[in-house]
C-alpha cells in the first residue's frame, strides 16, 4: 500500500545551497515503525535523516544514518527546526523543543542565525587503539574519547585539512566516530575540524553539529575564550559558532531549503 510522506532536505551550518551539511527531514503524522525509517534513511543516503512527531510540549525527534539510528546530531536538529518555522509549523518566535535519545534539545531562533542548545561532550585523555593510530596514520598531540566519539588534534590546520586517513581501519574503532582538530591558522576560524564515522554509515561528515559540542569544550581553556567559531574542513565545509554555557554548549549555524519532494511508501 503507498503511504505519501513528505519530506524536506536542508543544508545545515551554511547560507549557500550544496554547502555545509545536507539533512532529509520527515514530519511524520503518527508514529512510524524504526524498521521502515531506517529504509527511509538508507534510500535517502544523507548522512542523517531526522523524524519528527508532534507532541504536547514539543516534537519527538530520532535520527538515522544510512546504516543506524544515532543518539545525537546537530545538523539534522538544525535542518528540523528550520523545517518548523519555515512551514510555519512553529511561530518565528518560538522555541522548538525535542525530545531525544539525548534528552531535551531546543532551538531558537535569532536571525540570521539558529541557536541549538546541546549537552556538552568534553573529552577525557585515552589510549588511541591501534586502528585509530593507523587509519589517520598519526597519533596526533593530544588523543581523548567523548561519550561518542574519538577526538584527536593534529599539528596544524594544514595537517587537518590534508589528511587522508584509512576509512576501512577506522571503521574498526569502537566510536561513532572520529573527531580530527587543530587550531585555526584562518583569521575568522578559533580552529578547524573534520569528522569521520565509517562504523556508522558516514565515511566523512561534511558538518557534524554535535562534534562540537566536544571542540567546544576542548578549545575554550585553550584559547581562553568561551565563545569561539569553528570551521569543518570537509570538501563542502561548514561554520558553526559556539558558544559555553556550563554543561551545555550552544550551537550557531544558518540553513536553507534546497529540495523537497514526497515518498511513495
Amino acid at each position: 500500500m503507498k503511504i505519501r510522506q513528505r519530506f524536506t532536505q536542508v543544508d545545515a551550518f551554511t547560507d549557500q545551497p550544496f554547502a555545509g551539511n545536507p539533512a532529509a527531514v520527515c514530519l511524520l503524522p503518527t508514529v512510524r515503525d524504526t524498521g521502515w525509517m531506517q529504509q527511509v534513511a538508507r534510500e535517502m543516503n544523507l548522512a542523517e535523516t531526522a523524524f519528527l512527531v508532534r507532541r504536547l510540549d514539543g516534537f519527538d525527534l530520532r535520527w538515522f544514518t544510512p546504516t543506524c539510528e544515532v543518539d545525537l546530531c546537530g545538523h539534522a536538529t538544525l535542518a528540523s527546526a528550520h523545517v518548523l518555522w519555515e512551514q510555519e509549523h512553529l511561530a518565528a518566535d518560538q522555541i522548538a523543543r525535542f525530545h531525544t535519545r539525548s534528552g531535551v534539545l531546543t532551538a531558537e531562533r535569532r536571525d540570521p542565525l539558529i541557536w541549538l542548545d546541546f549537552p556538552a561532550t568534553p573529552a577525557t585523555p585515552a589510549e588511541p587503539p591501534e586502528e585509530l593510530v593507523q587509519g589517520l596514520g598519526t597519533r596526533g598531540r593530544f588523543v581523548g574519547r567523548t561519550p561518542f566519539d574519538y577526538l584527536v588534534e593534529l599539528e596544524s590546520e594544514s595537517a587537518v585539512r590534508a589528511l587522508a586517513p584509512d576509512l576501512a581501519l577506522l571503521a574498526r574503532v569502537q566510536a561513532r566516530g572520529i573527531i580530527v582538530t587543530a587550531k585555526a591558522a584562518t583569521p575568522e576560524y578559533d580552529f578547524v575540524s573534520r569528522f569521520f564515522g565509517p562504523a556508522a554509515g558516514v565515511p566523512e561528515d561534511p558538518v557534524t553539529g554535535s562534534a562540537h559540542c566536544a571542540l567546544g569544550p576542548y578549545w575554550s581553556p585553550r584559547l581562553g575564550r568561551s565563545e569561539l567559531v569553528g570551521y569543518q574542513a570537509s570538501a563542502r565545509g561548514g561554520t558553526v559558532q559556539v558558544r559555553l554555557a556550563g554543561e551545555r554548549v550552544k550551537l550557531g549555524g544558518e540553513a536553507i531549503t534546497v529540495l523537497k519532494g514526497e515518498l511513495l511508501y
